[in-house]
């Protein structure tokens, strides 16, 4: 007979590499931030959001708040680390003026993680309320992120081009969301399975759309900048 726990832990290892994988997708144009020295005109917005997402599912998957959610916590626990680097590159070689809009944005975010984690824990008194209260909070910020691509498929689909849609992006989100919905259902856990059943729909758009377009596609066509998504899945 097969252990419904064991089933579990491996799939979410699976989704931890996936979603490991996923947290690494924007190193190139860090990269290309550190080797011109400047920022240009990218944007530290998605990396800046994620750190607050990723903090959000570890006090989500802490045992006194949803027992049994390790591999959620570090999954997450390795991307605000990834994140905070990130965000780290683009305070080094932005303005003054912008490195103080993203320390601002950051207090911001470690004084409502602190609300949060002091309200959870103090006005909530067993696992099942303060699940609740910090999984539907986490839930709305992974529907706003999952948001993020709507730009893209908009473009794909005014344009009748998937130039700027990365195929591998787009698979890698798709298969990160399927499979962190079948570890949600196996142990049934509705605040993981409603983000990432959204996070499925979006990579199944996205790869419809490139199915469409693709042959649409003017390949030969001069470089611009791509169109970035960052998302981050529990």
């Amino acid at each position: 007979m097969v252990n419904t726990d064991a089933v579990r832990t491996v799939v979410g290892i699976l989704g931890n590499v996936i979603s490991f994988g996923l947290f690494l997708s924007p190193s190139p144009t860090i990269s290309t931030i550190i080797k011109h020295k400047s920022v240009q005109d990218f944007k530290p917005d998605p990396y800046v959001a994620t750190v607050l997402n990723c903090a959000m599912w570890v006090l989500y998957g802490l045992p006194m708040v949803h027992p049994d959610s390790i591999l959620v916590i570090t999954i997450n626990g390795i991307g605000f680390v990834i994140e905070f680097i990130y965000v780290s590159i683009f305070f080094i070689y932005s303005s003054w003026a912008n490195r103080r809009k993203i320390l601002i944005i950051l207090a911001i975010e470690a004084v409502f993680v602190t609300i949060i984690a002091v309200v959870t824990l103090n006005a909530f008194h067993n696992t099942d309320d303060r699940s609740m209260f910090v999984g539907i909070l986490a839930i709305i910020f992974n529907v706003i992120m999952y948001a993020s691509p709507l730009t893209v498929m908009r473009m794909v689909i005014k344009t009748k081009s998937v130039k700027y849609m990365p195929f591998f992006l787009s698979l890698a989100n798709f298969c990160n969301g399927v499979v962190w919905v079948v570890y949600a259902l196996l142990k049934f856990d509705q605040y993981i399975l409603i983000p990432n059943a959204l996070g499925t729909g979006s990579g199944l758009i996205q790869l419809i759309l490139y199915a469409t377009y693709y042959k649409t596609t003017q390949w030969d066509e001069d470089e611009k900048p791509r169109s970035e998504v960052q998302l981050s899945n529990a």
